[in-house]
């Protein structure tokens, strides 16, 4: 166990959309493990793709965390405010020669399983628009880490191809902007879904470059449709009912997709109490690392 002067999580949602019932898990999960460790836990907004965000999705989700109690410490971080932070992590990979601008199209790769690395040595065609990407040819082989749920993961970086850092568009990627951002606010532990697994190796990759922290992770298992579809908002997942019945249900609903055995007792509590006994009661051991829950 972690002490609370090192401890350190967060939820980092992309406002594209209000919270759903996995949404919930994954907001929990992290939110739980933080406390139960006596230690901080923190908001991000990764709202650095704005097409993608509809004007008033973060205060919704905002909203939503605070109705269930999940009430975060610190002051809240939101992406689109942090390009510099993110300019200078990659002008330092650029001097190291592990980005580099590329030109080519997704429909020109599109035969190939993963971009296959064309403009490595020189843009393909000059003049055009670029993306920046993490040369993975260039990374340590292996990838190796303890994933706390999933145990021993390791990755070949080439098998997973040249990641985007930043787009034609002009705006950031993922992948550089969660590295950069979880070591600008001291994460330790980075408690997401088993979706965001195989992102991993990428941001070691980065994090190690950068010479920067490498939190512990613990990915949860996802919360699936009936047709085994992740839960998700692309496939119109419902948002989160605010009601004070529903909320109770859901809450109570998310500690079982936990595995953490609430008593029944507990569903018709409000969630100040359902989060009490679940802080206090909070144990990974009974996790069971199977990759799906299905939605209720």
């Amino acid at each position: 166990m972690m002490s609370s002067t090192s401890y350190r999580g967060r939820f980092a949602p992309t406002p594209s959309g209000p919270l759903h019932f996995g949404s919930l898990v994954a907001a929990l999960g992290s939110y739980l493990d933080a406390r139960a460790a006596g230690g901080r836990w923190l908001v991000r907004i990764e709202d650095i793709d704005p097409p993608r965000c509809p004007q008033g999705a973060d205060a919704t989700i905002l909203r939503q965390l605070e109705r269930f109690g999940l009430q975060w410490d610190e002051t809240l971080c939101w992406q689109h405010n942090r390009h510099d932070a993110y300019q200078q992590a990659l002008d330092q990979l650029i001097d190291q020669r592990l980005a580099y601008p590329c030109s080519c199209s997704r429909k020109q790769w599109q035969s190939h399983a993963i971009y296959p690395g064309w403009c490595r040595d020189g843009l393909r065609e000059p003049g055009k628009p670029v993306a920046w990407r993490l040369r993975s040819d260039l990374a340590k082989r292996p990838i190796v880490w303890q994933d706390r749920l999933f145990g021993a993961q390791q990755f070949d970086p080439v098998a997973l191809g040249d990641v985007v850092l930043k787009r034609k568009d002009d705006l950031w990627a993922y992948q550089l902007a969660v590295v950069v951002d979880d070591a600008e606010q001291g994460i330790t532990d980075v408690v997401r879904g088993l979706d965001l697994l195989d992102n991993t190796p990428w941001q070691r990759q980065l994090q190690s470059a950068l010479k920067l922290p490498e939190p512990r992770y613990l990915h949860l298992p996802l919360v699936v449709t009936p047709d085994g579809q992740k839960l998700s908002k692309q496939n119109l997942a419902p948002a989160l009912a605010e009601d004070e019945d529903s909320m109770r249900r859901q809450l109570f609903q998310a500690l079982q997709a936990l595995d953490q055995a609430p008593p029944a007792a507990l569903a018709t509590e409000p969630p100040a109490s359902q989060l009490h006994w679940a802080v206090a009661n909070w144990a990974i051991q009974r996790l069971s690392p199977t990759e799906h829950r299905r939605s209720p």
